[in-house]
């Protein structure tokens, strides 16, 4: 109850106070204590080992995305496409999964509604990334990949289904926001909200779903 408590209470004064704000020591340190205790709770369970690996680093993707310049940024992407790596894994081996539904319906019509939409996202995000470009291509196959990878729990484990999709939903919004949004628009400003919420909400969802 106490791990919960700090990471409820830290993930709301990131969304409140930190999220939509430029990099600082303060909002790197709220960040991080917001997952901090999720990964401590599963240590604690002595839980599967890829969930700690893939919240070690997405931890670590947390914390250099959260720091400025191109060089954290590229640091935290790799950190979270081998977190993704990792949820892959887990998802595709954990006993209570059911790879097969992925090609069954209704499932296999969310796994061509995510390959569309990255189909469709990929070259926007690629000619608005500049220099990142290809880290950011890059990105998107393991993103995805996560997401159809959830879809086997749908019937034993939804909510952890339901946490790799919001996973899916907030990297996408967050690519959007970094590379294709304007400044001073109503989507712009609105972004950090959503792309921390369902972040968080999907890490939860991970996490207690597993337990």
């Amino acid at each position: 109850m106490i791990l919960a408590a700090v990471a409820l209470c830290a993930a709301a004064v990131y969304f409140c106070g930190f999220c939509y704000r430029v990099p600082s020591v303060w909002k790197t340190v709220t960040k991080v204590a917001a997952i901090l205790p999720l990964l401590a709770f599963e240590a604690m369970q002595g839980g599967l080992g890829l969930l700690l690996l893939a919240l070690l680093l997405c931890l670590a993707g947390d914390f250099f995305l959260s720091l400025e310049g191109d060089t954290p940024f590229l640091a935290g992407v790799g950190a979270f496409a081998l977190g993704h790596v990792a949820y892959i894994a887990l998802f595709l081996t954990h006993p209570f999964a059911d790879p097969a539904l992925i090609g069954q319906m209704p499932f296999v019509l969310v796994a061509v509604v995510l390959l569309g939409a990255a189909a469709l996202v990929a070259p926007i995000l690629f000619r608005g990334a500049g220099p990142l470009r290809f880290a950011v291509l890059g990105y998107v196959p393991m993103i995805v990949g996560m997401g159809i990878a959830g879809l086997g729990f749908a019937l034993q484990m939804p909510l952890v289904t339901l946490g790799a999709l919001l996973f899916v939903a907030s990297d996408l919004v967050l690519g959007l926001e970094m590379f294709v949004l304007r400044e001073g628009t109503t989507a712009k400003r609105l972004a950090p909200f959503w792309v921390w919420a369902t972040y968080w909400c999907a890490q939860v969802l991970i996490v207690f779903g597993l337990a």
